[in-house]
């Protein structure tokens, strides 16, 4: 256990000791390696530290120094000596290991409830283990929660995941994890009357707060929809998965995508590619969006922006409304579809998002 409870925190705690009672302290493995100390003279006899975990007793006087057994468990964990041999040496290091073996507990409830939580996103787990596990570690089963994810273009370290928890408190009842080097888990407990204005407000809080894009990173953060029971927690977290799939790909321009706001982009990711290329090469008879000139893209997209209406997107792109009747004519020549047709703008822009598609598909296979 000594890799979970760190020993940055078994040195704050026995300084705190120290500095109310006087009494030096230290923590060595079952081997006698000193771990922390708040007396560095200390001279550990290791074999004297060997022999005493061999041995029946729980704590024994070894020379001027107080030994005792720290346990996980049954098993001895570590050894703790307490400077002295007086009855306050004693006692101080009776207190010393009860506050380190509750930090053992502590520690191992929040590496269970971490385990929970990655096997429950992940699928893991029959309905019957999450409600029992659930029950044991004191989760929640009928709370409103949301799945959010920040992924980052480089492997996540310590200080950013520690950075995230900060921003929700230490005694918060949201859970802070991982599946993969690349992307910061956050499963959100919702207070009554939030909602998704105030999770999209909360993600955008993240982004800015961490200042993940100062360096030009490309970082994103996604999010799912709303579950009532911790057996819908895995729905939300494949949905902010796939929020910020297709966000990268229809969306590029957003820092924070919601799953509910994909639209029919959510759809046209699901396609399967050979049925893609069979729809475009029905739509466009083997040409490509591609092939139409600046001019032509940037009419077609300011004409969809303004919801098929010639007079606006004519004052827009500043040229007179004939000379938009005459390249939309142009585009309908050559396609066999004219946009100023609800069902024929319909399917141009689905073709186009097909076409966006099937690119981003194919830079994954390189």
């Amino acid at each position: 256990m000594a890799d979970l409870v760190s020993s940055q925190v078994l040195q704050k705690t026995l300084d705190e000791l120290r500095n109310i009672t006087r009494i030096d302290l230290c923590v060595t493995n079952t081997d006698g390696v000193l771990l922390v100390t708040t007396f560095p003279e200390t001279a550990i006899d290791a074999e004297s530290i060997r022999s005493f975990v061999l041995s029946a007793a729980d704590s024994q006087i070894v020379q001027e120094y107080h030994y005792f057994k720290v346990y996980d468990n049954q098993n001895v964990e570590y050894i703790l000596i307490s400077k002295g041999s007086s009855d306050d040496a004693y006692m101080i290091g009776k207190v010393a290991v009860c506050e380190i073996q509750n930090l053992i507990i502590a520690y191992k409830e929040r590496l269970d409830k971490n385990n929970f939580i990655q096997n429950l996103l992940l699928d893991n787990l029959l309905l019957v283990d999450i409600y029992n596990r659930a029950k044991k570690l004191h989760i929640e089963a009928d709370v409103r929660r949301v799945v959010m994810i920040l992924e980052l273009n480089q492997e996540k370290d310590h200080s950013s995941v520690e950075s995230v928890k900060s921003l929700f408190g230490g005694k918060s009842r949201d859970f802070i994890t991982a599946v993969d080097e690349k992307s910061i888990i956050i499963v959100k407990e919702l207070e009554e009357g939030e909602g998704y204005p105030e999770m999209d407000k909360l993600a955008h809080t993240i982004m800015d707060t961490l200042d993940l894009n100062k360096d030009g990173e490309d970082v994103h953060m996604a999010y799912g929809t709303i579950v009532n029971e911790l057996k819908e927690v895995s729905r939300s977290y494949k949905e902010a998965r796939m929020a910020l799939d297709v966000g990268k790909i229809f969306f590029g321009d957003r820092e924070v995508i919601a799953y509910s706001s994909l639209g029919i982009g959510r759809l046209i990711y699901q396609l399967p590619i050979p049925l893609c290329k069979m729809f475009i090469r029905e739509i466009f008879d083997n040409k490509s969006p591609d092939d139409f000139d600046e001019e032509t893209l940037v009419t077609i997209d300011k004409f969809f922006e303004n919801s098929l209406n010639v007079s606006e997107t004519s004052r827009q792109l500043y040229i007179h409304r004939n000379t938009l009747v005459y390249r939309l004519d142009k585009l309908q020549k050559s396609t066999g579809l004219d946009l100023r047709v609800f069902e024929d703008a319909i399917t141009f822009k689905i073709a186009l998002m097909v076409v966006r598609y099937m690119k981003y598909m194919e830079t994954l296979e390189y």
